[in-house]
């Protein structure tokens, strides 16, 4: 039996971008997400990317970093910028292995790294992951704290009433802090929660989100009044005054 028989296939078609240069991982990748029941688009450069999604939105890219022209990094923030496009999640897929490249794909906005080479079966299993492709309950509820509102069911912030975008991991990840306001957790918390997939995802990643999600809900990211700091420790979630 195929080894991603097992593997639960998606209730509704679900569309990925596939964006490689390498014509035979490129053929890999496809042949596995159409396995597993995903629809998919494939892209050997990053420039058209952009401009067909507006056209035919994904659920979900795919991205290598050495690409021909535009590299990843610049795709996922043109990606990031794009009014329709910005909480579209982004999964890097790339041969690079350092700890700088996994921040730096987390600083452009990404929800997921994977390392090449990569076993199908987990490649799947991080896509659903990120996609949440199962059915969960929808708590139809608002989080409101000082100026700040969590909308959980659309999946929204709001600051002082003005619409800001976020990703899903960081809208997961200001969720769960939210939802535990008081509540001191360490980096490592954090990642059991927020990633569970974990892999390749490191304790410092915590802090790229930390500071990107206080450049959009805090105003005076240096000086934050709902995503606390405790050195050593980890982070805390407060009422802002």
């Amino acid at each position: 039996m195929d080894l991603l028989e097992a593997v639960p296939k998606p209730r509704y078609p679900v569309l990925i971008y596939v964006v490689e240069d390498d014509p035979d991982v490129s053929h890999l990748i496809e042949h596995n997400l159409r396995a597993a029941g995903f629809d998919v688009s494939t892209f050997f450069s990053g420039a058209p990317v952009v401009p067909q999604a507006a056209l035919a939105m994904p659920s979900l890219f795919l991205l290598d970093i050495m690409l021909p022209g535009m590299n990843g990094f610049d795709l996922c923030r043109e990606i990031r910028q794009h009014e329709h496009l910005a909480k579209t999640p982004v999964i890097f897929l790339s041969a690079k292995t350092q700890e700088p490249d996994r921040l730096q794909a987390f600083e452009v906005g990404a929800d997921g790294y994977i390392t090449k080479p990569f076993s199908p079966r987990e490649l799947i299993a991080r896509i659903r992951n990120v996609l949440r492709v199962q059915p969960e309950t929808v708590h139809q509820e608002v989080i409101q704290v000082g100026e700040l509102e969590i909308d959980l069911a659309s999946m929204t912030v709001r600051v002082a009433g003005n619409p800001v975008l976020t990703t899903v991991r960081e809208f997961r990840l200001l969720e769960y802090l939210a939802r535990h306001r008081g509540r001191v957790f360490t980096r490592d918390q954090l990642l059991d929660a927020v990633w569970k997939e974990g892999s390749f995802v490191t304790p410092r990643s915590i802090d790229v989100f930390v500071r990107r999600l206080r450049e959009k809900i805090e105003r005076d990211p240096r000086h934050p009044r709902y995503l606390k700091t405790l050195r050593g420790i980890g982070y805390r979630f407060e009422a802002g005054r």
